[in-house]
C-alpha cells in the first residue's frame, strides 16, 4: 500500500465517520463500563480461586 492508497482511504474514512449524538455517546459509555466490569469480575474471580486452592 503505498502513500497515495492510505491518503484516499483515510479520506474514505473520515467522509464516513460522523460525530455521535449525545444519546449515542451516553449507549457507548454503558457498553464500555459493562465490558470493564465484566472483565474486572472474570479476574477477580479468577484471582479468588486461585487464592482459595493455592493458599
Amino acid at each position: 500500500m503505498g502513500v497515495r492508497e492510505f491518503l484516499r482511504s483515510a479520506a474514505a474514512i473520515f467522509r464516513l465517520a460522523h460525530k455521535s449524538d449525545k444519546d449515542e455517546f451516553m449507549l457507548y459509555l454503558k457498553l464500555v463500563g459493562l465490558g470493564v466490569a465484566v472483565v474486572g469480575a472474570i479476574g477477580f474471580l479468577i484471582k479468588l480461586i486461585g487464592s482459595i486452592f493455592f493458599g
